[in-house]
């Protein structure tokens, strides 16, 4: 059975961080491209961050340029989020996605499989 599982969010002030997790379990996670998604109330779902199966390339999305970081631990089935000077428009759910094979997808419509999903919520 082939589960994500995040894990890291919560409720953060304007300006701070939070790092949000992912866990991949039931499949090869070395073998996927790994995604971060996020859907506020009433918007689309919008591609985050991306990265490379093996970690050696990272993709972001124009919002969050600069201030946020994915990175993968392939060893440990995980993928990572790393979120600083968080602003109000950030919240969100943010799901992580897993998608197999070796291009970055920017649609999620490219994944294969995705998490519950974890809330974020940054007070002004």
């Amino acid at each position: 059975q082939v589960q994500l599982v995040e894990s890291g969010g919560g409720l953060v002030q304007t300006g701070g961080s939070l790092r949000l997790s992912c866990v991949l379990s039931g499949r090869t996670f070395s073998l996927y491209a790994m995604g971060w998604f996020r859907q506020a109330p009433g918007k689309e779902r919008e591609f985050v961050a991306g990265i490379h199966r093996t970690g050696s390339s990272t993709y972001y999305g124009d919002s969050v340029k600069g201030r946020f970081t994915i990175s993968r631990d392939n060893a440990k089935n995980t993928v990572y989020l790393q979120m600083n000077s968080l602003k109000p428009e950030d919240t969100a759910v943010y799901y992580c996605a897993a998608d197999y094979g070796i291009i970055v997808h920017m649609s999620g419509y490219e994944y294969d499989y995705w998490g519950q999903g974890t809330q974020v919520t940054v007070s002004s």
